[in-house]
């Protein structure tokens, strides 16, 4: 994996714990993440003639990997906010994050990327601290726990979730590979947003709209320029290395977001945090050496 690859996932990562710590801060979590889609929309907008880049229309192939991600992340959300409501943070967690077990799979056999003995550890490390980060303690019960009762809607809906965002990650590769990532990026955004927008016309969450905003307007302010920056610099990283390594080490979010919890949020740093966080760390070092 490239240095600029790395460096680019990286950033992208420390932007994603960030707009999930506002998230965290705000007080309807969906009317909140619509309302920084048109944040981040709006400054997309403004900014783009600045942009070196010329400006070409996507071809209907990258027209239907734009689709193909945004509706993948979207019902990503969804499943995820439905595991959540009936699950374990402890069960959940781990269980959507098994994008990462598909997408090396997905990569080897639909793009044809080729791993490192190096890289292929690197990965795993990545997912045992990914799996490890919400567990009660070190044990391999406890580790395979979250799998146990399979005919739980919490812990289908949270496989779903791991899925989908799979198929997602294969689009967003498939589609930068011969288009922008800026405007790829660009119609992925505003594509999300109208998905959201079509969801948030329900007579439940009409009357937050404005609330969320009046509440926590420099929430939504900053929101904009951090969630741009997280995306746009996971796609360009996306650009430059295979989708198997570059979803990995975009989970040093993970390793952000206990540091964030520590010093700005007051939570404890327990045993099984450190060591899951330093897995995931070793894990992105190996990625970035193979």
């Amino acid at each position: 994996m490239s240095t600029t690859a790395f460096i680019l996932i990286v950033i992208s990562a420390v932007m994603h714990a960030l707009w999930n710590l506002l998230v965290k801060r705000s007080s309807h979590k969906t009317v909140f993440i619509w309302w920084m889609f048109v944040a981040s929309s709006l400054l997309f907008t403004l900014c783009l003639p600045l942009a070196a880049e010329p400006f070409r229309w996507p071809g209907p192939g990258t027209v239907l990997m734009i689709a193909i991600g945004a509706i993948c992340y979207v019902l990503y959300h969804l499943f995820n906010g439905r595991a959540y409501r009936g699950g374990d943070l402890s069960v959940v967690y781990p269980l959507s994050q098994t994008s990462m077990i598909y997408v090396p799979i997905w990569g080897m056999i639909l793009l044809r990327e080729r791993l490192s003995l190096v890289g292929i550890c690197g990965i795993l490390l990545v997912i045992l601290g990914t799996f490890s980060v919400q567990m009660q303690r070190f044990s391999l019960v406890e580790l395979v726990r979250p799998f146990r009762n399979l005919r739980s809607q919490s812990v289908q809906a949270a496989l779903t979730a791991g899925f989908i965002y799979s198929i997602g990650s294969i689009a967003e590769k498939t589609g930068v590979r011969n288009y922008s990532p800026l405007y790829f990026t660009y119609f992925l955004v505003l594509s999300m947003l109208a998905m959201m927008t079509i969801n948030l016309v329900r007579p439940k969450y009409r009357p937050h709209v404005g609330q969320e905003l009046r509440k926590h307007w420099v929430l939504v302010l900053w929101s904009g320029p951090v969630i741009m920056a997280s995306f746009l610099t996971f796609r360009y990283g996306l650009n430059l290395s295979p989708v198997s390594y570059a979803v990995p080490v975009r989970q040093v979010s993970i390793l952000v977001g206990v540091m964030i919890g520590i010093l700005f949020l007051g939570e404890s740093c327990g045993r099984i945090r450190t060591v899951a966080a330093l897995l995931i760390l070793a894990g992105a070092a190996l990625i970035r050496l193979g």
